[in-house]
């Protein structure tokens, strides 16, 4: 997934932000057990970007009155 941009986020329906928050949280869980094993050597920094766009888009989320 690429890194997601704040004026595209304000533009998507509640349900597609939880559809993406699922599909990151997903994908972040995937690559800390891979960390955890010692595999993911190469996208170490991949970690960081998707906890920052699950950070963006639960700020999008608060900012529109949307839970989780």
């Amino acid at each position: 997934m690429p890194n997601l941009k704040a004026k595209l986020l304000k533009g998507q329906e509640p349900d597609k932000l939880r559809e993406t928050l699922y599909d990151l949280r997903a994908e972040l869980s995937k690559l800390r057990s891979t960390a955890a094993r010692g595999l993911n050597k190469k996208d170490t920094g991949k970690i960081r970007k998707v906890r920052r766009d699950i950070a963006r888009v639960l700020t999008t989320m608060t900012e529109r009155g949307v839970g989780e």
